[in-house]
């Protein structure tokens, strides 16, 4: 058997384990901006691997700003359908410049920061929660259940006085999964899909840029060693010839 001929195989399955990508949309506020809201469509992944039917949507309006506070409304709604179940236990996101206190009301009313989110997510400055617990990752058995929708509203504090508040790298937590093999819990990263609202200016995003995981560097250097390989096999069948 050629090396092109064991690699395949490789390759094939690396492609079936491709890792999703980090979205690096980023939201833009100033205390112009009251009145707006943006929403956000989440995925599902556990182990790089993007689950399908695993899905979620939240909708967030600034309501309040002062020199060093923000406060938001929140609609977060579990998207999944079947053949899956799940229940949707947090959502979370990065804040600049750096949080210094958080709270909440309604369907997740618990606050964390300076956490982690698991499957390869990693810091997160703040997240919130559906039941009092160390960290962001999870615990508890309250939440969303599919079809279900929760509402509530946050604020964010800042120790020094801002101009404009950005928020990034918007992701939601996902336990007591059904019907996904071996899964039984999973995170999901955030697509920006629209903003909207009463005001005119100030918010922006980045479009859905995607940031390659390292799976998908992976995945690309290992096509090219493939091409390189057959290139270098048909120049040694033409010098033989």
């Amino acid at each position: 058997m050629t090396m092109t001929a064991k690699l395949l195989p490789a390759l094939a399955a690396s492609l079936m384990f491709t890792a999703t990508p980090a979205m690096a949309d980023a939201i833009s506020l100033g205390s112009g901006d009251i009145g707006k809201s943006f929403t956000f469509n989440f995925n599902g992944f556990a182990d790089s691997m993007e689950i399908a039917n695993l899905t979620s949507t939240a909708t967030f309006t600034l309501t309040g700003a002062t020199s060093t506070s923000y406060t938001f409304n929140y609609s977060l709604s579990n998207t999944t359908s079947s053949p899956l179940t799940s229940r949707v236990s947090s959502f979370g996101f990065n804040t600049d410049p750096n949080i210094s206190s958080a709270s909440s009301t309604g369907a997740f009313s618990y606050t964390t920061l300076n956490s982690s989110y698991p499957n390869g997510i990693g810091a997160i400055d703040v997240c919130f929660k559906d039941a009092k617990t160390g960290s962001c990752a999870g615990g508890g058995s309250g939440g969303l259940m599919e079809g279900a929708t929760g509402t509530g509203s946050l604020t964010l504090n800042f120790s020094q006085p801002l101009t404009s508040l950005t928020l990034s790298d918007f992701f939601v937590r996902y336990q007591s999964i059904t019907g996904a093999g071996n899964v039984t819990s999973a995170s999901g990263a955030g697509t920006l899909t629209s903003t909207g609202g009463s005001t005119s200016g100030g918010s922006t995003s980045s479009g859905g840029t995607s940031v390659p995981e390292p799976g998908m560097v992976g995945l690309m250097g290992g096509a090219l060693l493939l091409l390189a390989m057959r290139s270098r096999r048909r120049r040694a069948v033409f010098a033989a010839a």
